[in-house]
C-alpha cells in the first residue's frame, strides 16, 4: 500500500490555510495544521476526513518550536513531510507613521522571520522526500508593486517573493521545488480586523470602498494544489486582481501610481479623514 503524502500547513487555523488543508485532505494528504488559534485549528480539522490531520499549535517565530512540531508531524505522518504551505503571516496598514513599533516588529517577524524559520526547519524532511517535494510560500499581490499603506506588510512579502527565487535556484537540483503564490484581497477573517491600532475601520471596509474584488479562498487552494505538483512556474499569480497588477506593474506602472493613491483615499474616506 502507497503511504499517503503530507502537508504541513501554518496558518492552518482559518482563511488560506484552511481552505488549502481541505483540498488536500480531500485528495487524501496527511495534514499538519499549525497556528496559535487552538479553536481555529480544530474547527478546521473538523472539516476534513477522520484521520486526515493533526494539530500544532505554536508560534511560527520559535525556531525550536518549528523543530519540534516538525518532528511530532513526521512521526505522525509516517516519517515523511511531502511539502510546507509556510502561509502564516499577518496583515498591517496605514502610513508608517501611524504604524507602532510593536506591530512593525510583528509584521517583519511573522512575515519574514517566520517564513525563514519554516524553510530552514522543513529543509531536512523536504530533501529526503525529494523530488518532488516543495516548499510553498504564501506572499501576496503586495509583492508586485508598493501601495499606500502597504509600506511595511508590502515589503514583507516583497521579501518572501525574493526568497522564493533564491531557495528555487538552491534546492531545485536536489529535487526540492521552491514556489510562492501571489494572492490578491482574500475575504478571511484577518480583513475584519483595522489595518493598525490607530483606525477603527476594518482593511475590508477600504477594499470595497477602492472598488476591488475579492478573491475566493477556494481559487487559492486550488493554485496551491498546482503550484506543489507543477514542475513549470514559479509565483502563481491568483485572482483578477493580481492578474491586472502584474501586467500594469510591467507595461504601466504610471497607473499604479495613481491605484495607490485610489487606495489611500479609500482608508481616509472610511476613516472620514481627509486624503493627504
Amino acid at each position: 500500500m502507497t503511504q499517503r503524502k503530507a502537508i504541513f500547513i501554518t496558518g492552518g487555523g482559518s482563511g488560506i490555510g484552511r481552505a488549502i488543508a481541505q483540498k488536500f485532505a480531500g485528495e487524501g494528504w496527511f495534514c499538519g495544521l499549525a497556528d496559535l488559534n487552538q479553536q481555529g485549528m480544530e474547527e478546521t480539522a473538523a472539516l476534513l476526513p477522520d484521520g486526515a490531520s493533526s494539530i500544532h499549535k505554536f508560534d511560527v517565530r520559535d525556531f525550536e518550536a518549528w523543530e519540534r512540531e516538525l518532528a511530532a508531524f513526521a512521526e505522525k505522518s509516517g516519517g515523511r513531510i511531502d511539502a510546507l504551505a509556510n502561509n502564516a503571516g499577518i496583515p498591517s496598514g496605514g502610513p508608517l507613521h501611524e504604524v507602532s513599533i510593536e506591530e512593525l516588529d510583528a509584521l517583519l517577524d511573522v512575515n519574514i522571520r517566520g517564513v525563514f524559520y519554516g524553510a530552514k526547519a522543513a529543509f531536512p524532511y523536504l530533501l529526503e522526500s525529494a523530488p518532488g517535494s516543495c516548499l510553498l510560500n504564501t506572499a501576496s499581490a503586495a509583492a508586485l508593486y508598493g501601495m499606500a499603506n502597504q509600506s511595511v506588510y508590502g515589503a514583507t512579502k516583497a521579501a518572501v517573493r525574493s526568497m522564493t527565487e533564491s531557495l528555487d535556484a538552491e534546492w531545485s537540483p536536489q529535487g526540492v521545488r521552491v514556489r510562492s503564490m501571489m494572492p490578491s484581497f482574500i475575504d478571511t477573517p484577518l480583513l475584519k480586523n483595522p489595518p493598525n491600532r490607530s483606525r477603527n475601520t476594518p482593511i475590508r471596509d477600504a477594499v470595497i470602498e477602492a472598488g476591488l474584488e475579492f478573491t475566493p479562498v477556494e481559487v487559492v487552494a486550488d493554485n496551491a494544489w498546482n503550484a506543489v505538483h507543477s514542475e513549470k512556474g514559479l509565483h502563481y499569480i491568483v485572482g483578477k486582481t493580481a492578474e491586472r497588477l502584474k501586467f500594469t506593474a510591467k507595461w504601466l506602472p504610471g497607473k499604479l501610481r495613481q491605484r495607490a493613491r485610489l487606495l489611500a483615499n479609500a482608508h481616509n474616506r472610511s476613516e472620514g479623514r481627509e486624503a493627504g
